[in-house]
């Protein structure tokens, strides 16, 4: 009996589990969710509560979601820094400062959500994304 469907390929050699292939896409996703469900109230901070709580629960049982899932919350770690000098700018200028911060904050959340999709993606075919211009905090 031959097996020709798509589900019954095994994964390359080499390549992380389908489940750690998930939860590593969970880990760079959730920021996204984070971002949504706290943008009201929270802005970034709510960035990096998805992927830190994916990081902390499977950190020491998936080799792979320990590497995404830190890469994922440096990532949207150095965004909310990002974000929280150019609140700082602005409100130092007195509100003159607006003129520059409001478009670099469009660009940089125009990034952010570019980047987390991409990394979502290649986390899920199992391949170690880095985040561009990211602070590595947590090693």
């Amino acid at each position: 009996m031959e097996m020709n469907d798509a589900t019954s390929t095994p994964p390359p050699v080499g390549a992380p589990p389908a489940e750690e292939r998930q939860w590593a896409m969970f880990a760079h996703l959730s920021a996204l969710v984070g971002g949504i469900l706290t943008s009201g109230w929270a802005g970034s901070i709510g960035c990096f509560i998805g992927p830190l709580i994916i990081w902390l629960v499977k950190k020491d049982t998936m080799t792979f979601v320990n590497d995404q899932g830190r890469e994922a919350l440096n990532f949207n770690i150095t965004v909310g820094i990002v974000f929280l000098g150019l609140f700082v700018l602005t409100i130092v200028t007195l509100g003159i400062g607006l003129i520059l911060t409001v478009p670099l904050m469009i660009i940089v959340g125009i990034a952010w959500l570019v980047l987390t999709i991409i990394a979502g993606m290649k986390a899920n075919e199992g391949v170690a994304y880095r985040y561009p211009f990211t602070l590595r905090l947590i090693k």
